[in-house]
């Protein structure tokens, strides 16, 4: 090891004219001190080349080095790029082993791979639109297994992301979770008495929301009562209560694969909650009246209908900024997200209207969609024509459709018929497929994420109201077992 001893330092010249004090002493004393500092200089020198010929003489040669390099000098040898193709080697040999479980075959077909990433792209972007209305057979009755539990309207549903349970709320407060294979009740929330909210763990008011979250670790519920309520799923533990909204809730949804909640309140605002946190976040304002329905799904975006300010509006919670679109029709009451592109409403005049988030206008609009004129439709086929019907007050009370799909569903309140649509290439129009007749208000329905089951909550009165009142109906589930052409199997 190379390395240089500095030399005694140099004594400095006095000056002219100074004397120096105590008759010289303080010079010794320096020059002592700085031959010191050399002998130690010497001796930690020494020590460090000793040191430093130790570590030589046990160091690996650079030949073996070579040889056997480390895993750390390794994993640095992998480049990023090299890291990419790895990951999607090991994706590709992923979707291979799930094509083989699918398919039940040892043959690999390549083009139901690279047709499976396609969708997963388009799906990403929000522009995936499966062509699966065709599949079905609508002209058989189709087979219905009505669950009852609740005393008053159904309000709302939902359904887990394993399709395995539903879960509905009334107006009798309580919430009911039903298992969709065995068709009966897991347990019950039952609701409670107006002025017993500090002692009762439930709703004293109509439960008017339910949202479940994509990995069903969170149920949460809103009611006229201004509060939510975070259930566990499983038991019904309740978790928690946030309160914060000045008037109704009536819309809940959960963004897609996250714990965020987004509430709507006839306050007319949208809150946004963290439930790993179990905290507020954000109020977005916006709407000039009372919020009926919001929905979500991946983005960090929710749509939300405005009632009578006859407008839907898409949050960006990002930037910040919303969206406005104005609805040709009445009271906007309902609202459903298609795929992150395009979204389905439905309004007090009887109109469903399709629309795009890029548009300002609906790209397609029915009028008096659950009119009479469209019972005698089987798979888009008329079996009357040029007959002239009554115009009906029959409100759209829900929406429907299956996520990035062609297939769409609405119900026409006191017309005791859920309609089933098919959407157009590029989401341009609709085209009326069935008419399913179930006796009552169809004031919530979901499809299950498989396409096999429609469910249905059905009541004798409107969820928000007691306008008209149907004694026949019965309050309950409906579940719909929807048949595919090709085999018959549901």
């Amino acid at each position: 090891m190379s390395f240089f001893i500095r030399g005694a330092p140099s004594k400095k010249k006095k000056p002219l004219g100074k004397k120096d004090s105590n008759n010289g002493k303080p010079k010794r004393d320096m020059s002592i001190a700085a031959s010191n500092k050399i002998r130690k200089k010497k001796s930690k020198l020494s020590e460090e080349i000793v040191s430093d010929s130790s570590e030589d003489e046990i160091e690996t040669p650079a030949s073996k080095r070579k040889l056997e390099p480390s895993s750390s000098e390794s994993e640095e040898e992998e480049t990023a790029q090299e890291k990419r193709l790895r990951l999607t080697k090991q994706y590709l040999a992923q979707l291979e082993e799930e094509e083989k479980d699918n398919e039940e075959t040892k043959d690999i077909d390549r083009d139901a791979i690279s047709h499976r990433l396609r969708e997963e792209v388009l799906e990403q972007s929000g522009k995936l639109q499966k062509k699966v209305a065709q599949d079905y057979d609508f002209q058989a009755t189709p087979e219905m297994a009505v669950l009852r539990g609740h005393q008053l309207s159904v309000t709302c549903l939902v359904i887990s992301s394993d399709n395995k349970h539903a879960y509905s709320g009334s107006k009798d407060c309580s919430i009911i979770k039903w298992n969709l294979e065995s068709c009966r009740k897991e347990f019950v929330i039952p609701g409670g008495r107006k002025g017993t909210e500090d002692t009762h763990k439930g709703h004293t008011t109509h439960v008017l929301a339910l949202a479940i979250s994509s990995d069903n670790s969170f149920l949460a519920s809103g009611c006229r009562s201004k509060i939510i309520h975070v259930w566990n799923p499983g038991n019904g533990e309740l978790l928690h209560t946030f309160r914060g909204h000045r008037d109704a809730v009536s819309g809940l949804s959960f963004r897609k694969g996250t714990h965020t909640l987004y509430s709507a309140s006839h306050d007319r605002s949208v809150k946004v909650w963290n439930l790993d946190e179990m905290a507020y976040v954000e109020t977005l304002f916006g709407h000039q009246d009372s919020i009926m329905a919001i929905d979500s799904l991946t983005r960090e975006r929710a749509v939300t209908a405005g009632g009578r300010d006859n407008t839907l509006r898409v949050w960006k919670i990002i930037e910040e900024s919303q969206l406005i679109y104005n609805s040709p029709g009445g009271s906007v009451d309902c609202i459903k997200l298609i795929n992150e592109e395009h979204f389905i409403s439905g309004s007090d005049d009887g109109s469903i209207s399709l629309w795009s988030v890029l548009k300002k206008k609906p790209a397609a609009v029915v009028k008096n969609a659950h009119s009479k004129r469209f019972d005698t439709i089987t798979n888009g086929q008329s079996q009357t024509q040029n007959t002239v019907y009554p115009k009906e007050e029959n409100w759209i009370s829900s929406v429907a459709a299956l996520q990035s799909s062609d297939l769409l569903a609405s119900a026409g309140s006191k017309d005791s018929k859920i309609r089933l649509w098919q959407c157009s290439d590029g989401y341009r129009s609709l085209q009326p497929l069935a008419s399913i007749d179930i006796v009552g208000f169809v004031n919530a329905m979901q499809f299950t994420s498989d396409g096999s089951l429609l469910v249905a909550g059905v009541g004798q009165e409107h969820r928000l109201g007691r306008w008209w009142r149907l004694k026949n109906a019965r309050n309950s589930i409906v579940i719909i077992k929807l048949k595919k052409k090709a085999d018959g199997k549901q």
